[in-house]
């Protein structure tokens, strides 16, 4: 990896700035305050984006609503060009925009797959891909300060932080999942024993369980033999009751037969007696239809007089209308009279002529219609007697007009009643002649229920023997039934110890799986525990021994290089510095400032050069950025550090510094100034 150029854009203290980086080594220099810290912590943004913790106000200017940078940098000959903005929101500030191209080939996409394409691209092992950018930390840049941290950190933390450095972490996840596994075979051991104890007693139980369904089995067959007896008997039984039961069916078929001809003489008789009665009552109407005296003649005369009143009676009824309607008329008119007399006494001036109407004319007029209504009340009073006798006659009439009716209609009865005679004297021949076919008709009907007792007297002698073979029926269906009980009962019994012998055939059968799976998983806590774990240690403590013995070689020659010979450095077990002057072991806090600076820097260039080789794939091996590694140097170790940078032999080397000595040391020097508030390059 070999960076090309860098662009800022509201970024802590700079507000629009583009810096390139040539190869070689290159000075940031400037005062303290200047922004050299910033552009390194603007390169880690760009490639990785806030780191956990890390909150976007650190980045982002002041009173700026959005920022971003862009990194090119260059890997196996492609161009990659790596962008991120920040955005200031209500409640906090976030990625707002990240995309990266490659070879002109430009793609948007999300922060974290951003990401997971920067480290894929650096040729980062996947598993660094959750550990805080710590591959980059310690191969490309540390902050001064944090190597410090870690060499004053407590043993363990600072083991277990080199062994994600190193990426030998593994093994002891491996320890410590191979332990969870060994607990959970335990645990699963323990369930299974439990299930498989009590194997040897579920098999005795099957024995046992077996030799009753054998026993079972043979009893079924005698209650078989048993129940087949029984249905024999019982049919046999219901075979004779059958036979017995027809003959008193035929009995009771007889007398069915002899109450139906009893119910039949009986209606003969009934009859017989009915016509009897008939008879006399007939006889009785001929005698008296022979007293009966009748003249044909009469009928048309007394019709013809019905017809002569009756035209009469229409002649009274219109004359009846006449005097009416001129009763009526003659009302009407004094009615009218009247209300003319009324007009003409409250008349004052004539309509017509429109005089006026004196008293003596009124007078005139008014005695004049007195007269007429006089004269009209007369004619009436006349009219009303006329009437009065015409209604007396028309009731005359009416009279003598229902009377000759009421005879007419006498004597058409008579002649009607004179009528029947002769069919009343045949009726009577038939009823004699119906009579002596019923008296022949019961004799007969008569014998034949004499003939019809005389049998079923013959069939009585079945009825003791039907109730004998019925009792011997039921007690022949109870039996099979008993029989039928008990058979099914049992083999309701075989089926349920057939079910149960194949339920514990089959819980046999799960278990002793679960023995053989038990036998493994003893198999495999024994393999795990005493041959998997002992190499999984054996091969994690040769790796760290390994790698100590590399790593307190390098420390010790970076070390040696930045002080007097006088000193001997190592590291111990746990990647502690172990210092030592004159055989004696100094603590490290009593070193002076350029002594534990240089402790720090041996420490981060032996780490740097020992991932390079563990991990001899991964793509920032020739890129080295140190920040402020002098601080606290004499003038004497400000000297060294020219060889130091010269043993870096690094393709691309960047030194934050406020040094002026260490200009003389690098290839290029980029110097950087803050007027305003602003950061920016001296021209």
């Amino acid at each position: 990896m070999k960076l090309k150029k860098i662009k800022l854009n509201n970024i802590r203290s700079y507000k629009e700035h583009e810096m390139e980086f040539p190869d070689g080594s290159t000075l940031l220099s400037g005062d303290i305050g200047s922004g050299k810290t910033s552009i390194l912590l603007a390169i880690e943004f760009a490639l990785f984006g806030l780191q956990p913790g890390q909150r976007g106000s650190s980045l982002l200017r002041n009173n700026a609503d959005e920022g971003g940078v862009s990194i090119e940098f260059e890997i196996d000959g492609k161009t990659i060009l790596v962008e991120r903005n920040l955005k200031r929101g209500k409640k906090s500030i976030s990625q707002d925009y990240s995309a990266i191209t490659i070879d002109d080939e430009k793609k948007e996409i999300a922060v974290t797959e951003l990401k997971n394409k920067v480290l894929e691209l650096l040729n980062y092992p996947r598993e660094f891909s959750k550990k805080q950018n710590i591959l980059y930390k310690f191969t490309v840049y540390t902050p001064q300060e944090e190597m410090k941290q870690i060499i004053l950190q407590d043993s363990e933390t600072r083991i277990n932080t080199l062994r994600h450095v190193f990426g030998i972490d593994k093994y002891k996840r491996i320890l410590e999942n191979t332990s969870v596994i060994l607990s959970k075979i335990r645990e699963e051991k323990r369930f299974k024993e439990a299930l498989v104890s009590n194997i040897e007693e579920e098999k005795r139980e099957l024995i046992l369980k077996e030799s009753e369904l054998v026993s079972k089995n043979q009893k079924l067959i005698l209650f078989e033999v048993d129940l087949i007896d029984k249905k024999n008997s019982r049919e046999e039984a219901q075979k004779s009751l059958d036979e017995v039961s027809k003959k008193i069916e035929e009995k009771n078929r007889l007398n069915q037969e002899i109450e139906k001809t009893k119910i039949m003489a009986s209606n003969k008789e009934s009859l017989i007696t009915e016509n009897k009665k008939l008879l006399e009552q007939i006889l009785l109407q001929v005698e008296e239809l022979k007293k009966i005296y009748f003249d044909d003649s009469q009928i048309p005369s007394l019709e013809s007089e019905i017809n002569f009143l009756k035209e009469k009676r229409i002649i009274f009824n219109e004359k009846n209308l006449d005097v009416s309607s001129r009763i009526s008329s003659l009302n009407l008119k004094n009615q009218d009279f009247q209300n003319l007399k009324q007009k003409i006494s409250h008349l004052e001036v004539c309509p017509t002529c429109l005089q006026d109407v004196d008293s003596v004319y009124k007078s005139n007029v008014s005695n004049k219609i007195d007269s007429d209504i006089f004269e009209n009340v007369n004619k009436i009073k006349e009219l009303e007697i006329e009437k009065q006798k015409l209604s007396s006659e028309l009731n005359k009439i009416e009279s003598d007009i229902s009377l000759k009716e009421k005879e007419v209609q006498e004597l058409k009865l008579k002649k009607v009643r004179l009528q029947s005679l002769h069919e009343k004297q045949a009726q009577m021949e038939n009823i004699e002649k119906q009579n002596l076919s019923l008296s022949q008709d019961m004799e007969m009907l008569n014998s034949h229920i004499d003939s019809l007792r005389s049998s079923v007297f013959e069939i009585s002698k079945y009825d003791n023997l039907f109730i004998e073979n019925k009792k011997i029926l039921e007690d022949c269906l109870k039996e099979e039934k008993i029989a039928e009980i008990k058979f099914a009962e049992l083999r309701r019994e075989i089926k349920v110890f057939s079910e149960q012998i194949q339920e514990i055939k089959k819980k046999i059968e799960k278990t002793e799986q679960i023995k053989k799976e038990l036998n493994y998983l003893s198999e495999l806590e024994d393999w795990i525990s005493k041959k998997f774990m002992p190499v999984i240690s054996f091969v994690e403590k040769n790796v760290l021994v390994k790698l100590k013995s590399e790593f307190s070689k390098l420390f010790s020659e970076w070390f040696l290089m930045l002080v007097s010979d006088n000193f001997h450095v190592s590291l111990d077990d746990d990647f502690t510095p172990i210092i030592e002057q004159q055989d004696y072991e100094i603590d490290y806090n009593y070193l002076s400032g350029g002594e534990r600076t240089a402790i720090a820097l041996a420490y981060r260039l032996a780490l740097n050069q020992v991932i390079n080789s563990l991990l001899s794939k991964i793509k920032t091996k020739d890129i080295v950025i140190l920040d402020e590694p002098t601080d606290g140097f004499s003038s004497t170790q400000l000297d060294k550090m020219r060889g130091v940078l010269e043993q870096l032999n690094v393709a691309q080397l960047i030194i934050v510094s406020h040094e002026q000595k260490i200009e003389g040391f690098v290839d290029n020097v980029i110097r950087l100034k803050k007027e305003n508030g602003v950061s920016g390059t001296e021209e």
